[in-house]
């Protein structure tokens, strides 16, 4: 009898998985699939100024089409324990829910598909039809710079060309069944930096203050109108997310002024020419003789729609005839490993109710992970057939 959702879950909770650490969780998952005829990899990446991550990619079955369930057993820290109802890392279950850390985000959605895969390929053997892999990291939650997008190239290098994926990232706003996504609004994040000279309040016109300049630019930042959304897509926006001039004193002029920002965008912009309309925006507000510097982080990304028909028609009814909604089709919230998925094969997003995401007392119902295994499992038997 294959392991349940349920089951599976539980335990992969019970792995203290807190990014960057691998907890044991792989390791669980590792022996588990070996154990059913998976053929089972273990991969650690490395770069520089970011911790080493341990990653795991298993696959059955031979041939195309290939299709690939998509995760990470990484999670972000529980906070007190003592804020919890039950011990974050025990795997209770309470009133027909499972509590703890990645319950929800997102140990509950990879439990589902390895149940899944399990139960479908033990009725149907190595020889369904294709090839069905499972692509788990640990470092989504974190830096995601020697996860998902490592262990992709990886993939390829050994041969492996995939057909579609699904990520079982918690998606449903309210109930099992809510909505899949089928594309990502962008994500940039910047940094503006302002320097004058240092000097003492009591003799500005011996210093040059970088915070009034700075308060010009994010301004100019906050009055401007990226676009107004689309049929596909939400509108775009940027939200300041932090301003520091690292001065504690009360009589002192700072050196530098800093602010961060993030901008969530859609199809209507690139990241270059985002970049642009930044840069140009930044640079049109008179400073004076204060120095501004811009830059960009690394881990930007582009946005995507997602237009494979026979993927997300088939996950649409595995989700009706198991759940008797009608899954509205997403683009709506933040980024996910499926920015780097797009680029190897369609992507989609499904898996729990993500209202505890993240939260004191992450939870996922009992009835949703066994329910969410029967949606992944209808969907390889329709996708193979």
């Amino acid at each position: 009898m294959p392991s349940s959702a349920v089951t599976i879950a539980r335990d992969l909770i019970r792995c203290p998985s807190v990014t960057p650490a691998e907890g044991g969780a792989l390791s669980f998952l590792q022996e588990l699939l070996a154990g059913a005829g998976f053929s089972v990899s273990r991969v650690t990446f490395k770069d520089a100024d970011t911790p080493d991550v341990d990653n795991l990619f298993a696959t059955i079955g031979s041939g195309k089409p290939h299709f690939v369930f998509a995760g990470h057993t990484d999670v972000v820290p529980a906070g007190a324990a003592g804020d919890w109802r039950h011990d974050p890392f025990e795997g209770t279950i309470s009133n027909g829910f499972l509590f703890g850390r990645g319950a929800v985000d997102m140990k509950g959605g990879i439990a589902a598909f390895a149940a899944a895969a399990l139960e479908f390929t033990g009725e149907t053997g190595a020889d369904f039809g294709g090839t069905i892999s499972l692509l788990i990291t640990g470092d989504e939650e974190g830096p995601a710079v020697n996860g998902t997008v490592k262990l992709l190239q990886w993939a390829k290098e050994q041969g492996h060309e995939f057909d579609a994926c699904i990520v079982g990232e918690p998606t449903n706003p309210d109930k099992l069944g809510d909505a899949i996504k089928i594309g990502r609004r962008g994500s940039l994040s910047g940094v503006i930096s302002v320097t004058g000279i240092q000097g003492h309040v009591a003799y500005p016109h011996l210093a040059d203050n970088p915070i009034p300049g700075l308060v010009r630019l994010l301004a100019a930042l906050d009055a401007l109108q990226l676009d107004r959304g689309n049929e596909r897509f939400q509108p775009s926006n940027l939200e300041v997310v932090n301003i520091d001039v690292g001065n504690a004193a009360f009589n002192v002029i700072p050196a530098r002024a800093e602010a961060r920002f993030n901008i969530r965008f859609n199809d209507a912009w690139t990241l270059d020419s985002l970049k642009a309309k930044i840069r140009e925006t930044l640079q049109g507000v008179d400073l004076g003789s204060l120095l501004l510097e811009i830059g960009f982080r690394r881990d930007a990304s582009e946005s995507f729609l997602t237009k494979d028909e026979t993927l997300i028609a088939a996950l649409g009814k595995a989700v009706e005839a198991e759940t008797g909604r009608v899954p509205e089709l997403s683009t709506g919230g933040g980024t996910s490993d499926a920015r780097f998925i797009k680029n190897y094969c369609p992507v989609v997003e499904f898996g729990l109710v993500g209202q505890t995401m993240h939260k004191v007392d992450e939870c996922a119902a009992v009835d949703d992970l066994d329910r969410l295994a029967a949606i992944y499992k209808r969907f390889l038997t329709s996708y193979f057939s």
